[in-house]
This record gives structure tokens, sequence and C-alpha cells, in this order.
């Protein structure tokens, strides 16, 4: 009888006289071959998807430890975030009880205040400001401060400079330097806020970096009147007074004009 093909496996024991053997049809040994090759497949695929997984899963409780910390510091941010905003409010009630709103901030010079009444120069020497439209010659400050910048033409490499600057500290009142009218007051981009007043025979004066202003567009000022107060708006480092004196356009040097007892 003729036998189908197959696979004989010899099975020998250590120690053993004789051998055992099995004889499997060769259809069979081919589908072991199949099924051990897709089990070897599945397990090199399976250890391939493993490794990430095991990766990320040691990952989380790093994680979780991070975003913990996160939310603790994110809630003591809100509590110094709220503990801010009642020291301004208290900040803001003592200001106010103290008079502090008389001199605003500097981050809020753009707001618009009420006007106050006019303030007349009457110290020391009550009689040497003049009543009515005059010729700026006073000094515009109640102190002499420090003259740090004069009159320059424009040069190369430089700008021209038209008046003085005078540092001084915030908050000094800047008096009208003679009687006049207001031909303009609000704020400008080099200036900050200003006020520039028409005089007789051709001449202005302008005052510009104030922190305050106190007077209007076509206001009628008394020489020595409180138009304004000094700060550091504008183009400006520190406080300061920008003193301009103009005749008929020109500049004109205001330490030539003002009187030298007041300067």
């Amino acid at each position: 009888m003729t036998r189908r093909p197959g696979i004989t496996i010899m099975v020998h024991r250590d120690g053993a006289i004789e051998s055992r053997s099995f004889r499997i049809p060769r259809w069979m040994a081919r589908v072991g071959m199949i099924v051990g090759s897709t089990l070897a497949v599945l397990i090199v695929v399976a250890a391939a998807l493993y490794a990430p997984i095991a990766r990320t899963a040691a990952r989380v409780p790093g994680l979780t430890r991070e975003l913990q910390r996160l939310q603790a510091e994110n809630q003591q941010v809100r509590q110094l975030a709220a503990a801010l905003q009642e020291v301004e409010a208290r900040y803001e009630q003592v200001r106010t009880m103290l008079g502090g709103d008389v001199v605003p901030d500097r981050a809020q010079i753009e707001r618009t205040y009420p006007l106050a009444p006019p303030i007349l120069a009457r110290s020391e020497g009550a009689a040497r400001y003049e009543s009515g439209a005059s010729t700026p010659r006073h000094w515009p400050l109640d102190v002499q401060g420090v003259i740090t910048r004069g009159p320059a033409t424009e040069s190369a490499g430089g700008e021209s400079h038209g008046g003085l600057d005078v540092a001084v500290p915030r908050g000094t009142p800047i008096r009208a330097a003679g009687g006049g009218i207001v031909a303009s007051a609000g704020s400008d981009p080099e200036y900050g806020l200003f006020v520039l007043i028409d005089h007789p025979d051709g001449f202005q004066s302008m005052y510009g970096h104030a922190s305050r202003i106190l007077v209007t567009k076509g206001d009628s000022v008394r020489a020595g009147q409180v138009i304004g107060l000094s700060g550091s708006t504008g183009r400006s480092t520190a406080p300061h007074l920008h003193f301009e004196i103009r005749s008929r356009g020109r500049y004109v040097d205001p330490r030539s004009m003002v009187h030298q007892e007041n300067l």
C-alpha cells in the first residue's frame, strides 16, 4: 500500500535506547507553520504597540502631579489678584480722603477733569502782577527750579527747541507769565498737556508737559493766575515745565523778557 506524503518527526530522549517517531501529514505541517508564523507576527505587533502604551502609562502619574501643581498655582494667582484689587480699592479710598485726586496719576492724565476756579497769584509781593492783558514778563513758577535745557535752533543731528525746560516737582503750580486769552489748551504728542496764551503786541506764551490744565480755550487769564500743574506728559522723561515765549510767531528766549528778580 502506498503511503501519502508526510513528515516524520523522531524524538530521542537522553539515555534512552529506543527512539519514538511521529508521522504527520504534510498538510498538517503546513497548517502548523502558518499558525506559528501568524502567532509570531502577532507577538511582534503586540510588543511594538505595547511599548508606547507602556511609556504613556508611565507618564500618567507625573502628568497628574504636574496638573495638581498648576491648579494650586492658579489658585494662588486668583487669590493674589483678589488681594491686589482690594488694596487698589483701599488706596483709592485713602487717596480720595487725602485729596490726592487733585493731581491725577500719570495713567489718568487723558481724562477730562472739571475745571477749578481761577487761582490768582498774590504771594509775598501782592502788587507785582498787573491786571488785564499784558506781555509775558513774569516767571511762571513759584519756585526757580533747575533749567535743564534752553532755546536751540535746529542743527545737523539735532532738533530745534524753542523754550526753557525747567525741572520742578510734579504738581507745582504753573502761572500765566502775562495776561491774555487762552488760544489753545489740550493734549499734544510732543508737549503733552499744554496751554497757549495770546498776549498783546503779537506775543504768545506756551506751557507744556503739565499733569493737569485748569483753563480752556477762550478763557481770559490774568498775569500770575494758576493755569495748570506741572507734570511729565507728552515726550518727557521727568517732571518739568516747558516754557516758551513767541513774538509774532518767532521764538524768544524767555530769559530776555521775564523779570530778572523772578529768576
